[in-house]
């Protein structure tokens, strides 16, 4: 596995008057609100494709990235909440000559005192921007926060949290081997849901083998979502858990939008299929659907670009799986908090007060 890790760096000038236009067009867009404030906290996406995509068309070029939703620095019309507690990148590479097994990461480092939180913001981190214009992958992960985490051949990231973690980490460090305890480098609750996660897929395969079958993927992750749900019950947890889980092992991908709640929405989660991911002018990005095969498949917290149409909003209590020929494949989570009907009855105060929810405000002027 190749682990690079960033340095301090500076990129850009201050916010111009090109910028304030920009987020004048985001704000009647509605992706950006008029106070300039961002809508959501946290975010993660996954892309997957048949070709090789560079990683500045989708973490640094588009005007809506996932790196610059993070950042309002030069979006925001007036002082607003911006999201520096780092990030993380991971793909696959496609050089067929690496001798190294396992997927890249890039990831800022950590002070020590919290391994949840970055020393660097994404957006101005020299390193980050040079990596993705040399890179291209067909499976990328990022992650604003210090996410991803792996293992073997495998990716992991949470969008979320497991309320009231303390009270069950006892219990679920019990349940583990000692070789899957060993995993977590720190104490957030990502972390150790991921370990958890490698305990219950090692029930149905060795962890360690280098293509696992989406299947077996699919059935360790609603395993993994059940018994967090457990712990969690039986914890008498204050408040709801928001578990958007995604794992990979380099051919697949399966992802989950949930939420311990019956009347609550998980956080966001979106999709995009297409053809290709193009640039269309400076900034702007659209998904062009040429054919009827999926080529390219995102999976985001928040939408990368200002189509409507491209986007398909990812009901709550959902399993995603994007299978090696990029099918996308959406299977319920079906439970006590799981409802038939299309949602109708949750509403999306929790997760959008922890900062979890992206939705698009009504548009309105901004002079």
């Amino acid at each position: 596995m190749l682990q690079i890790r960033a340095v301090l760096g500076t990129l850009g000038p201050p916010a111009s008057v090109a910028d304030h236009h920009l987020a004048r067009d985001l704000a009647l867009t509605g992706l950006v609100r008029t106070d300039g404030r961002s809508l959501i906290a946290k975010r993660l996406l996954v892309v997957k494709a048949e070709e090789p995509i560079q990683l500045a068309q989708l973490l640094t070029k588009p005007a809506h990235s996932i790196i610059n939703q993070a950042s309002d620095s030069r979006l925001r019309l007036d002082a607003g909440s911006i999201n520096a507690d780092g990030f993380g990148v991971g793909w696959y590479s496609t050089d067929k000559d690496e001798t190294t097994p396992g997927p890249c990461v890039f990831r800022e480092p950590r002070p020590l005192a919290d391994s949840a939180r970055s020393i660097t913001p994404a957006w101005s981190n020299q390193n980050l921007h040079r990596i993705a214009d040399k890179i291209k992958s067909s499976l990328v992960f990022a992650h604003v926060r210090a996410h991803p985490w792996t293992y073997a051949n495998l990716v992991w990231m949470h969008n979320g949290c497991i309320t009231d973690f303390h009270r069950i980490k006892r219990r679920l460090q019990n349940d583990l081997s000692d070789e899957f305890f060993a995993v977590p480098q720190g104490n957030t609750d990502s972390e150790w849901a991921f370990a958890c996660f490698l305990e219950q897929l090692s029930k149905l395969v060795d962890p360690r083998t280098a293509t696992i079958p989406h299947a077996i993927l699919r059935q360790a992750m609603l395993d993994t979502v059940q018994l967090l749900t457990k712990y969690t019950k039986e914890a008498g947890a204050s408040d709801p858990s928001l578990m958007n889980f995604c794992i990979s092992d380099g051919t697949s991908v399966v992802a989950t939008r949930y939420i311990t709640s019956a009347t609550e929405e998980a956080a966001s989660l979106f999709f995009s299929t297409g053809s290709t991911f193009e640039e269309y002018e400076p900034g702007a990005f659209k998904m062009n659907k040429t054919d009827k095969r999926e080529k390219i498949v995102l999976i985001a917290s928040e939408p990368l670009t200002f189509e409507r149409a491209d986007w398909v909003e990812i009901p709550s209590q959902s399993c995603i799986v994007i299978t090696p020929r990029n099918n996308l494949l959406r299977f319920p989570i079906v439970n006590e908090f799981f409802q038939p009907a299309v949602n109708a009855h949750r509403t999306d105060g929790f997760a959008r007060a922890k900062g979890y929810r992206w939705e698009r405000p009504q548009a309105v002027e901004v002079k």
